[in-house]
């Protein structure tokens, strides 16, 4: 898709030059970074402090019937039970993105899915986090074996699952009913992908290289 001047429309990397970065907030899941960067020539340094978040990855579990699972779960920061879709943190060294994704999914749902494919990418709070997340299609699906199956604790100790009619679950975000935004940006991208049969999704195993841990060194300077 090309903008109106010619250029492709997309997000791109920017050549800005880092001139130092420290830890300001050493946190038990995430730190606070302050940078110090050049953004033109001439110009002053400008200096910002964001959290250096891993990553995560979400699950939108779609059957046979048109259905996609959601999960109810309490949110302590906003003091809300929110319905979502299977997600966790990037948090295991070396860890695909897509091996995440499916060790998120038989552990908040208890399900393993044959058929995946990329559905979306976004950044959740690019002014104030460098957490990046993606977001799968999955398809396909058959329960954990009950011997093999992951304790839930905590938040999740509680958790209820529901299986959605799509549509139904597009109307709820559409309504203000459902606000956890993998699962607002997971089902609106699943309504737009529909109409083409899941066809123009990428695959699986596409590298997640907008990711601020996962680019390479060229794109990191």
């Amino acid at each position: 898709m090309a903008l109106t001047d010619g250029e492709a429309l997309g997000d791109s990397f920017s050549p800005r030059r880092l001139l130092s970065s420290e830890t300001v907030y050493d946190g038990r899941i995430w730190d606070v970074l302050q940078d110090t960067f050049e953004f033109a020539p001439g110009m002053k340094p400008l200096v910002r402090d964001y959290i250096d978040h891993p990553g995560a990855v979400a699950v939108l579990v779609l059957n046979d019937a048109g259905e996609v699972l959601m999960i109810n779960q309490y949110r302590h920061p906003v003091r809300m039970n929110l319905w979502e879709i299977p997600a966790g943190l990037m948090d295991i060294k070396g860890e695909a993105p897509h091996l995440a994704a499916a060790r998120e999914l038989a552990e908040e749902a208890d399900l393993v899915a044959k058929d995946w494919a990329v559905l979306v990418d976004l950044f959740l709070s690019p002014g104030s986090s460098s957490e990046a997340i993606r977001i799968y299609l999955a398809r396909n699906t058959s329960p954990v074996p009950a011997d093999q199956r992951h304790e839930r604790t905590d938040e999740e100790s509680d958790m209820a699952t529901a299986w959605v009619p799509l549509d139904d679950a597009i109307a709820g975000v559409l309504e203000g009913l459902i606000h956890n935004p993998s699962a607002v940006a997971g089902l609106l991208a699943a309504a737009a992908a529909r109409t083409g049969d899941y066809a123009s999704l990428r695959p699986v195993e596409t590298p997640f290289d907008v990711h601020p841990r996962l680019r390479s060194a060229g794109q990191q300077d």
